[in-house]
């Protein structure tokens, strides 16, 4: 039984800071570079020098996945309690 202890707080502790982190950056950063366009807002297209970017519609950014989900909770709780 010590040995699954030891297993299940090893696995888990990261677990938490990692999720811990992510949540912190998602509260002070919640908008991160578009993957697609590298955050310019406009992707290469050949055989015109470049197009506008239909992911993040020529912004260079994009909501953060965790960032979404909080605010989905929270509005969420808001309408709710209304």
């Amino acid at each position: 039984m010590d040995t699954f202890a030891s297993l299940a707080s090893t696995l888990t502790c990261p677990a938490i800071v990692v999720t811990l982190g992510y949540a912190a950056l998602c509260a002070v950063s919640p908008y991160a570079r578009c993957r697609r366009c590298h955050g310019t807002g406009h992707v290469k297209a050949f055989p015109r020098r470049s197009r506008p970017c239909g992911s993040c519609r020529t912004e260079g950014l994009k909501l953060r996945h965790g960032r979404r989900v909080a605010n989905h909770l929270r509005r969420l709780h808001r309408d709710g309690t209304r």
